[in-house]
């Protein structure tokens, strides 16, 4: 289902380039894994949404680079989130969030561990009806869609660690997810899956996750329920330190 996106500005700091290529859009016509059909989990657990960081200005890539980038060899890490504001589901009925439940946990999480942002924005928004939602995201799911994201995408280069975040709609994450790991190389990297959900937890992130980052190491995940996001500080630090990311 959607869930309800509540979150602040992430903390702003120096630009860092990243690579020049824009990912069209393309549909595969077979499923890439036992996924349920779209008409199966149609339910209270159709989406869990999650989103983090206010809009950048128009244009410009939502890439902010974190305390330790230039200083060597230390360990780099990429929380690289979709988010999506507007009608969320909330405890069985719906609630409008101004900032979707991801962004608020991926600004928890840049506020606690030294990391780069990218916000993945969709080229066609997702509506902000929640219904609307559901449609768009079961017919993409069923066709296996890519869905196009709106500018340029970061480079891995240097980036040891990415914490990939995002809602659980659908058992899965969304497939504009599958867009952005399958247009980068994270062969070498440690890939953490991070989701907010209404029922299924992590989903099948870890399975799809481990499909389309060929190469990477796929290490423990963290997921918080939507309508808890906001109250989630104990559990992120105590992951935190459990997957071996310093907390400041």
């Amino acid at each position: 289902m959607i869930t309800p996106q509540h979150h602040a500005a992430l903390p702003s700091r120096r630009t860092v380039l990243p690579n020049r290529r824009t990912v069209l859009p393309s549909r595969r016509t077979v499923l890439r894994g036992a996924l349920p059909t779209a008409a199966a989990v149609l339910s209270a657990s159709h989406l869990a949404a999650c989103s983090p960081s206010p809009t950048p200005p128009s244009g410009s890539p939502a890439l902010s680079p974190s305390a330790t980038a230039g200083k060597g060899p230390l360990k780099r890490t990429l929380l690289a989130y979709f988010s999506r504001p507007g009608e969320n589901y909330y405890y069985g009925g719906r609630t409008d969030l101004k900032v979707g439940n991801t962004e608020v946990l991926a600004e928890k999480i840049a506020g606690r561990t030294a990391c780069d942002t990218y916000r993945i924005r969709a080229a066609d928004p997702y509506p902000r009806d929640y219904d609307a939602t559901v449609r768009r995201n079961v017919r993409e799911q069923d066709t296996d869609a890519r869905p196009a994201i709106e500018g340029r995408l970061p480079s891995l280069d240097g980036y040891d660690t990415i914490l990939l975040a995002g809602p659980v709609w659908n058992v899965r994450a969304p497939m504009i997810m599958t867009t952005f790991t399958e247009a980068l190389d994270f062969r070498g990297k440690t890939v953490h899956p991070v989701t907010t959900y209404a029922m299924s937890g992590l989903g099948t992130t870890e399975r799809d996750y481990a499909a389309s980052c060929p190469g990477a190491t796929l290490a423990e995940g963290l997921a918080v329920r939507g309508e808890e996001v906001k109250d989630a500080d104990t559990a992120i630090e105590a992951w935190l330190r459990r997957v071996g990311l310093p907390i400041r």
